[in-house]
């Protein structure tokens, strides 16, 4: 009725309309004539609008409602404006015929009363009119606003209607073949459940409008509290439904590791089996030694497996498939089998144990004795027999016959599974094993061996780099029977990745050996070598960790080989301040430091953020995103910051920008500023050498006895921090200052 008042305005104009004729009263003047037409046409024109809002269609958008009702709006308050003017209008010719009361009020003509009567009465309809029309619309217009407020309410409902995401959700599988597929499906309910949260988010306020529409009292307020209850319902559904898919994932991830580190130590005993050097264990020692690894096998690493199968199917019940019954199933075969095999081996050696034998030599074996060992990598025999993985799997990529089981995405990628896996095989092959063979009787000289091939063990720095490529290409046709080919034919108990492992292993046992050999040593001949190749083997460590992480950076436009080798990386609390002059402490502390991944180049400082994503089948692996670099021919550093011990400070550009940097520990900001020095002292060297100086303007270093500036076209000069001129620095922002006692100028020109 009020949307469409057709009723409600007929009944209103009607009852107030002329309730006289012309015959009730004589129009004696045309004014009274013209005011009473007047009136009669705002009734007319009332009537018609109350007709235009009855019969107007309403649009089905909120945007064209809101501007029909402006438009309306705009006319109510025109029509206002017109029955005000007429009300002026009649009240001025009421005041003409208006009779004084006093004494010669009486001897007024009966006609003048009339008309004043007459305009009185029509006044009085006009504000009757108006009262009616002002309180009909009040009403429309309420009702109107509610209309549009539901129409909104009805729309942001739809858009929040969670039944779609309930759908999706379902769609993702609660369960898992692999500890991949788990997280994967993990993965995928992650993302739900984040745009899940943003749905719930504003479903809630969406109820929360109803809430108040409600509160107001709105025409349609059952409608709007069954919507809100149903929403409500819709968002309680999804959520416990994204919990429980994500419990029962989380769980079933759980028993998929579980399996998964199962299977593990049956490779690794597996492993552990097929590289016992059989020759040695014929002795005692060896057999000894064989012995103990088999009993730390059986005694300690599988019971600490804790894997019962019955124990599993009551702890997961309530995730169990028949899949993942059989898996578990498979698992404890094949920790049975791998339990007996062990079990013979050690009576096997056990005997052998008991028996004397010749010493052993702690050297690599002789081509012949290495031949028979059970390892398929690195075997020092000649020939294509002699490295079963370049020629069982590599070769067989070019195998036109093989081409059948190979995936097609898989042809032509060997160098990517298997990087320089044949230069490696040759270095060890042809070069360092003859190196190894000469020091059989004097094994005093292992250490130069190391130490005259040192660069040729950067190849394993290529092949760590390469490694995750090669682990993805695995990862992705694993599976494929290309790779159960092969396997199959060259009888491998373990899969290729077990060894394209070998090489990654190999290179963290050359430190180890070279421990070993320094412990029984003592201070006989080549000690000196041997600790030198000890630590060239742990500077290839590090250099091979630190490119590792390298390769994980992610952003950066140029290439970051042309920032010189890479000499450091790792975490740190950084705090940045963008000010010219000093800063102090308390500036910092007002902000919370960022956490920043650093790698050191030499020719640059480039500042990362760490970000861990999940790997199929592997825990989070890191990368780095690429925020900034400093260039190192435009820093200073400050090497003691107030605070904490941990701290120092970076300043770049004259202290253009300082950036207070916190280590982990000390040991770790001692290392970075002793390689921070070494860069330091290289850009003042060749600056002494007159090397394009003007590349290195803008270092320096400033320490607790002073600095030591060098201008350019002038000497270098020392000043003490306790000197007044030490505004200087401030003043001269193209001045370079390095870090150095007093005691280290000697030799230095400081004229």
């Amino acid at each position: 009725m009020v949307l469409r008042p057709t009723g409600f305005i007929q009944r209103t104009f009607t009852d107030i309309g002329f309730r006289f004729s012309q015959d009730d009263f004589i129009l004696r003047l045309p004014a009274i004539e013209n005011f009473a037409l007047t009136v009669k046409d705002i009734a007319q024109i009332l009537q018609s609008f109350g007709t235009e809002l009855a019969e107007t269609e309403l649009p089905d958008d909120s945007f064209s409602i809101e501007q029909l009702l402006t438009i309306r709006t705009q006319k109510y308050f025109q029509l206002k404006e017109e029955i005000i003017s007429v009300m002026k209008e009649g009240n001025m010719l009421l005041r003409t015929f208006e009779v004084p009361h006093t004494k010669d009020s009486k001897e007024c003509s009966k006609e003048k009363c009339g008309d004043w009567e007459t305009v009185k009465r029509l006044l009085a309809q006009l504000h009757e009119m108006e009262v009616a029309f002002d309180d009909f619309w009040d009403k429309h217009q309420l009702k109107m606003d509610q209309y549009v407020q539901l129409w909104k309410f009805e729309q942001n409902f739809v858009e929040a209607n969670t039944v779609p995401f309930i759908s999706l959700q379902a769609a993702v599988p609660s369960t898992g073949n692999s500890p991949a597929d788990v997280k994967q499906r993990l993965t995928e309910l992650g993302t739900l459940d984040e745009m899940a949260k943003e749905l719930i988010g504003k479903a809630q306020l969406v109820i929360l409008h109803g809430h108040q529409l409600a509160a107001s009292h709105h025409y349609a307020v059952e409608l709007i509290c069954q919507r809100c209850n149903e929403l409500r319902h819709q968002t309680d559904v999804l959520s416990e439904e994204l919990k429980a898919k994500d419990k029962k994932l989380t769980k079933t991830l759980e028993l998929q590791n579980r399996l998964r580190q199962a299977l593990l130590c049956c490779d690794e005993g597996a492993y552990l089996l097929a590289n016992q050097p059989m020759d040695k264990c014929q002795a005692k020692e060896g057999a000894q030694r064989a012995l103990y690894e088999i009993e730390k096998f059986l005694d300690v690493t599988l019971p600490n497996l804790k894997y019962d199968p019955r124990v599993l199917q009551r702890e997961f019940e309530v995730i169990l498939t028949p899949e993942l019954k059989a898996q578990i199933q498979a698992v404890q075969t094949k920790l049975e089998n791998i339990r007996s095999m062990f079990q013979n081996r050690q009576s096997c050696f056990r005997k052998l144990a008991d028996k004397q034998s010749r010493p052993v030599q702690l050297v690599t074996p002789r081509p012949e004795q290495a031949g028979r060992s059970k390892s398929p990598l690195f075997s020092p025999r000649h020939g294509k027999a002699a490295h079963p993985l370049l020629i069982g799997y590599r070769a067989e990529m070019d195998n036109p016959s093989m081409l059948v089981y190979m995936p097609p995405a898989l042809r032509g990628r060997k160098d990517i599974l298997f990087g320089n896996m044949p230069e490696i095989y040759e270095f060890h092959n042809t070069i360092f094993l003859q190196s190894l063979e000469s020091c059989i009787r004097t094994p005093q000289r292992v250490g130069y061996c190391f130490l005259e091939r040192r660069n040729n063990f950067q190849i394993y720095e290529t092949y760590c780099q390469n490694k995750p490529r090669s682990e993805l290409l695995w990862r992705q046709y694993s599976e494929s029977a290309f790779f159960v080919e092969c396997q199959k034919k060259l009888e491998h108990k373990l899969g290729l990745d077990s060894y394209l492992l070998k090489p990654v292993q190999r290179l963290t046992k050359y430190q180890l050996l070279l421990k070993e050999l320094l412990k029984y040593s003592g201070n006989c001949e080549g000690v000196q070598q041997l600790q030198e190749a000890l630590i060239a083997m742990l500077d290839l460590l590090k250099s091979v960790n630190d490119s590792m992480h390298q390769t994980a950076i992610i952003g950066y436009e140029g290439n970051l080989s042309d920032l010189g080798k890479i000499l450091m990386q790792g975490s740190f609390s950084v705090w940045i301040s963008h000010r010219k002059g000093s800063t102090k402490m308390k500036d910092f502390a007002r902000f919370k430091p960022m956490q920043r991944h650093l790698f050191l180049y030499e020719k640059a400082l480039v500042f990362c953020k760490r970000r861990d994503e999940h790997g199929d089948g592997h825990d989070k692996t890191p990368f780095y995103s690429f925020k900034h670099y400093l260039k190192m021919s435009a820093i200073g550093i400050t090497e003691n910051v107030k605070g904490d011990s941990r701290k120092f400070e970076i300043w770049y550009s004259g202290r253009e920008e300082v950036y207070i940097m916190q280590a982990q520990t000390m040991e770790s900001k001692a290392a970075w500023l002793n390689e921070i020095r070494k860069i330091l002292f290289k850009q003042q060297e060749l600056m002494k050498g007159n090397v394009d100086a003007q590349n290195w303007l803008g270092a320096g270093w400033r320490s607790e006895w002073g600095c030591l500036f060098t201008h350019p076209g002038a000497s270098a000069f020392f000043l003490p921090l306790t000197d007044p001129r030490d505004s200087l620095l401030a003043a001269h922002p193209e001045a370079i200052g390095y870090p150095k006692s007093p005691d280290c100028l000697a030799g230095l020109d400081l004229n």
